[in-house]
C-alpha cells in the first residue's frame, strides 16, 4: 500500500507541516533554529522556511524577533484548550507524579504514547539534587528508546509490537546497537516479566531511567509513569523497590482514568 502522502492530493505538504509543528513544540519555550527544524524535518532549508511562514500567518507557529527562533503560536494553544476537554489526562496524573518524584526523589514524569513515539506531559522534579536533564515536557522519543516508551511497547500485542519493528529499521542506527532487534526484544521480554522498564544509560550515559505503563479501560497500554536519574541511585536492591513504587502508582493511576472515563 503507499504512504498516503503520495496517494491524497496534498496530503504531503500537510504531512511535512505537521512534522515542523511537531518539532517547534518539542523545542520547548526556547524554541528551534531554521537550521535546526530544516535538519529534523529532512527539509531544504527554503521549504522549511516556505512551510512556517505558512504557519506563522495561520498562527500555529511564531518567530522571535530577536532571537528568529521558530516558536509555538496561539492558535496552538487554543487548539489544545479544545482538545484537552477529550485527550487531557495531566489533570488525573499530576498528584500521583508529584507523590512519584517526593517518594523515590528522582525526577518523576508523565508521558502519552502518540502513534510510534511517546510525548512528555508532566514532570516533576525529585529532591535529590543531582538530577537527569534527558526528558522534559513535550519531548518525544520513539517507543522502546526511553523507559516510558520501553514499557508501553513491551505490554503491546506481539504483532503490533512486530509491525512497530518492521516499520523503524533505523533504530539501529540513529539509537546505537543496544536499540537493534535482537537486544531490543530482549528488554521488551524483561520488562514485561518483571513489569517495568529499565534504561541503563542507552540515551545518555549515566542517565538512567525506569518506567511503567499505564492502561486504558480496554487494557492498552496508552501512558507511562518514568523515573530518572543519575546511574548511582540505581543500584540492584534500590531498582526492585523503586519498580515497586512505580508499579503502584502506574496501577493507581490506570485505575483512576478507567474510573473517570467511564
Amino acid at each position: 500500500m503507499e504512504p498516503a502522502s503520495r496517494t491524497v492530493p496534498g496530503a504531503q505538504a500537510i504531512a511535512r507541516a505537521a512534522s515542523l509543528l511537531r518539532l517547534v513544540t518539542a523545542a520547548g519555550a526556547e524554541g528551534a533554529s531554521l537550521q535546526d527544524l530544516a535538519r529534523a524535518a529532512d527539509l531544504s532549508r527554503s521549504t522549511a522556511h516556505r512551510l512556517l511562514s505558512a504557519l506563522k500567518a495561520e498562527g500555529l507557529v511564531d518567530r522571535d524577533g530577536e532571537s528568529t527562533r521558530w516558536m509555538p503560536g496561539p492558535e496552538l494553544f487554543l487548539m489544545g484548550s479544545v482538545a484537552a476537554a477529550r485527550y487531557d489526562v495531566t489533570g488525573l496524573a499530576r498528584d500521583i507524579v508529584r507523590s512519584l518524584a517526593v517518594k523515590t526523589e528522582e525526577s518523576a514524569f508523565f508521558s502519552v504514547r502518540r502513534a510510534d513515539e511517546t510525548v512528555c506531559l508532566l514532570r516533576e522534579e525529585g529532591s535529590f539534587p543531582i538530577r537527569s536533564f534527558v526528558l522534559s515536557e513535550g519531548v518525544r522519543f520513539p517507543l522502546g528508546v526511553a523507559s516510558a516508551g520501553l514499557a508501553i511497547l513491551a505490554f503491546l500485542p506481539d504483532h503490533d509490537v512486530d509491525a512497530y519493528l518492521e516499520r523503524h529499521p533505523e533504530l539501529e542506527s540513529s539509537w546505537g546497537r543496544a536499540h537493534g532487534d535482537l537486544p531490543l526484544r530482549t528488554r521488551l521480554t524483561e520488562t514485561k516479566e518483571r513489569g517495568y522498564a529499565v534504561n541503563p544509560g542507552l540515551i545518555v550515559e549515566g542517565s538512567w531511567g525506569m518506567g511503567a505503563a499505564v492502561f486504558d479501560r480496554a487494557g492498552r497500554p496508552e501512558w507511562a509513569l518514568s523515573l530518572t536519574g543519575v546511574e548511582f541511585r540505581f543500584g540492584h536492591d534500590r531498582i526492585a523497590e523503586l519498580g515497586r513504587t512505580l508499579l503502584s502508582h502506574a496501577h493507581q493511576l490506570s485505575a483512576r482514568i478507567a474510573t473517570a472515563r467511564r
